[in-house]
């Protein structure tokens, strides 16, 4: 049977990554995205099952939710890879910055992994589920407060959730610290980002895909967070 994996926030980056090279391997992608990029288009040609669902809007996680319930019988694993960034210096207020961080981060995957928990647990097969959280979650950060307090809590609910699904299903983390620059991202930039870790270079895609496999491979490997910092914690 063709293995089904549900990867969230697939339009661009990281999820984009993950969602084609799953597609190439002959899985099942069922994918949300918020703005529609051409990265959609092509993804949908490619066979992926796609959905444009804001995780800010609670009730569209929710009506989400039933149609993936009503669609499918099973999911083989669950990546949360969607994400939002915001700084604390942002124009919005406090409040809304730290809702939003809450929402995106922690809000809709709770409600993911609780209203689709009886696709993951039917049969005997062992599925999972991957957070993807932050370097900071652990670490903290001074200018993006409401973000990294938001991953922080995603991680914490990989344990609660571990605990919860065990024996059928696995949970985990992954968090990464610097992956991949950003276009616009110039080289002062670049060589202070580098410069934060002992490896000093840029991850790229494959590290998380790596990493994702291997989770997705192991059989005895749970509520654990899979650090990708490049040693940043020992500078």
């Amino acid at each position: 049977m063709q293995p089904t994996i549900l990867i969230t926030g697939v339009g661009k980056r990281i999820g984009l990554y993950l969602a084609n090279d799953f597609i190439a391997r002959g899985y099942h992608v069922i994918g949300t995205f918020r703005s529609h990029y051409a990265s959609i288009d092509t993804l949908s040609e490619a066979g992926a099952d796609l959905y444009c669902c804001d995780f800010n809007q609670a009730d569209e996680v929710d009506t989400f939710i039933d149609a993936i319930a009503s669609k499918y019988r099973q999911l083989d694993a669950i990546i949360h890879n969607a994400s939002q960034w915001l700084p604390d210096n942002s124009p919005l207020a406090a409040s809304d910055v730290m809702e939003q961080m809450m929402r995106v981060h922690v809000t809709a995957p709770y409600q993911i992994n609780l209203g689709l928990e009886k696709l993951l647990t039917t049969g005997e097969r062992l599925t999972d589920i991957i957070h993807l959280t932050d370097y900071v979650a652990t670490k903290g950060s001074k200018k993006h407060i409401a973000y990294a307090a938001s991953k922080a809590a995603l991680e914490n609910m990989t344990l609660s959730f571990a605990t919860k699904l065990a024996p059928k299903v696995k949970v985990n983390s992954i968090a990464p610290a610097l992956i991949c620059f950003n276009d616009h991202d110039d080289e002062d930039y670049k060589q202070q980002a580098l410069a934060k870790s002992l490896l000093e270079r840029e991850a790229g895609e494959i590290e998380v895909l790596n990493a994702v496999n291997y989770l997705l491979g192991s059989h005895y490997v749970t509520g654990r967070s899979l650090a990708l910092d490049g040693g940043r914690h020992l500078k």
